[in-house]
């Protein structure tokens, strides 16, 4: 046996790497610890002791192992992407010459998204709250900011005053791992906000001090709860009959910009997604909205 290409041993080399290269969570690292321990156990029960060993068949097989296991097709695409971000790593340290989860597809409909809202939901939704009572027009800011930075709830409620430029339109962001990015908005969110804050934020903070700039009863900050009962409310009012959930309008976000003609590795850049991969679920979003401009507009379309 090469114990130096031992899959216990370079996964938590892996694992390591993420942790202090990339800075990934907790959760996170779990989720790619469990899926290097699965991959490990897998070839230890075919007679594997080497990733030297292990080629494109191998891991076809262990997928197939997984699907028949009973794991949904989502699952086992997260667990190829582990794995192919696992083999990328080992090339690049030179360990490995090759990947061979580069070229295996994702279990079709395995990174499903939720539903997408149009751009005329989104404008009936943005229109919901009550402009004329500080928690509606705190929900209107809370709204706009998210669907036009793309946030995750859990990064929109923990977004801090002083992380928030009006005059730039920018707003910084510390995501997964503490990752740190600068992602711009457009004006109807820069004056949501800044009607936010020289209006209704000044009534809830009182008589309190709060870094937050979105806050609930008390000067609390809001919570990922809290928005997401608000945004139910607000999409059953819009009559909006998709389940929504706070994602729902990252993924719009995302979306519409890439039917927008906009390019993938600008789209990651804005949602702060470490590996492009994550980011490519979106392209048949792109690839849907042009074949109905293609069926729409070409003559033999």
């Amino acid at each position: 046996m090469h114990a130096e290409y031992s899959p216990e041993r370079l996964g938590d080399q892996y694992l390591n790497y993420l942790l202090i290269e990339k800075g990934l969570s907790a959760n996170t690292l779990d989720s790619y610890k469990g899926d290097l321990k699965r991959f490990a156990d897998f070839l230890e029960t075919v007679g594997i002791q080497s990733l030297c060993e292990v080629d494109s068949p191998v891991i076809l097989k262990h997928l197939i192992g997984l699907r028949d296991s009973g794991m949904g097709p989502r699952s086992r695409a997260r667990h190829l992407v582990t794995l192919r971000g696992f083999f990328k790593y080992l090339m690049q340290e030179k360990i490995l010459e090759q990947n061979p989860a580069r070229r295996l597809d994702l279990p079709k409909s395995g990174l499903k998204l939720p539903d997408v809202l149009s751009v005329q939901e989104i404008s009936q939704l943005l229109s919901m709250p009550n402009s004329h009572k500080p928690a509606g027009i705190r929900n209107a800011a809370m709204l706009e900011l998210m669907y036009a930075a793309g946030l995750r709830v859990s990064e929109l409620v923990t977004v801090k005053i002083q992380d928030v430029n009006l005059d730039g339109c920018c707003v910084r962001v510390f995501g997964k791992g503490a990752k740190e990015r600068m992602v711009p908005f457009g004006q109807p969110a820069r004056q949501k906000i800044d009607f936010y804050v020289t209006t209704a934020r000044p009534l809830l903070l009182c008589p309190h001090t709060s870094p937050f700039l979105f806050l609930a009863r008390a000067g609390k900050p809001m919570t990922r709860q809290g928005f997401w009962k608000i945004l139910k409310q607000y999409a059953q009012a819009a009559g909006i009959p998709k389940p929504i959930t706070p994602h729902s309008l990252r993924h719009s976000f995302a979306s519409h910009l890439l039917e927008g003609g906009a390019d993938l590795r600008s789209v990651q850049i804005m949602l702060g997604h470490v590996d492009i991969s994550t980011t490519q679920i979106y392209t048949h979003v792109a690839r849907d909205h042009l074949k109905r401009m293609h069926e729409k507009y070409h003559p033999r379309g």
